[in-house]
């Protein structure tokens, strides 16, 4: 491995264990055995770093989903069956990705203090909206419309925000995903009676 490699390794370890706040360049040169001139050349800065890094943690929780969601697909039944299967999935992977999650709502909680943080994760988010309605809709990224992307994937998005918030904060008390498909149930049901 080369030094961009182990500064993205080293990244990865120390928002694990420290989290985006706590993680200073000095404990990455540490944990990577490199220098911190090194950051900047490969980088620009730590805090484009602790973004890479947060991605590259981040973008294998996606692909786990969409195995288990491709199987939902294949399956008969209607797409609230493929809804309450994805979600079940996506709950299913909190309690093993549970520093991943935490690292999420670190940037929300701790937004300010993480201003580069936030502005370069902001715009990433356009990109995990994608994702999100690719998992859902079975229509490959490449393909999906904007349209698609700024109503479904920002619903999904909003979703799923909320379940980690539940998730993180009191596992008996979280929305399950029955619940959550059964709300959404009502939900269509009350819209469509009005």
């Amino acid at each position: 491995m080369g030094h961009r490699e182990d500064l993205l390794e080293g990244a990865k370890r120390c928002l694990l264990e420290k989290g985006f706040v706590r993680t200073t360049a000095r404990d990455i040169v540490k944990e990577s055995g490199t220098n911190l001139a090194s950051i900047g050349y490969h980088y620009g800065s730590k805090d484009a770093l602790l973004v890479e890094a947060y991605v590259a943690l981040i973008e294998p929780m996606g692909e786990g989903f969409e195995g288990a969601v491709g199987a939902a697909r294949g399956a008969e039944g209607s797409g609230i069956e493929r809804f309450q299967e994805t979600w079940a999935n996506v709950i299913r992977s909190i309690p093993e990705s549970r520093a991943i999650w935490m690292l999420s709502l670190e940037v929300v909680t701790q937004g300010e203090r993480l201003a580069e943080i936030r502005e370069l994760l902001a715009k990433a988010q356009v990109e995990g909206r994608r994702g999100l309605a690719a998992m859902f809709t079975g229509i490959p990224e490449a393909d999906l419309s904007e349209d698609v992307v700024e109503t479904e994937g920002r619903f999904y998005t909003t979703l799923l925000n909320g379940l980690m918030v539940q998730w993180l904060f009191d596992e008996e008390s979280a929305t399950g995903a029955e619940q959550l498909t059964e709300g959404l149930r009502r939900v269509m049901e009350r819209v469509s009676g009005d």
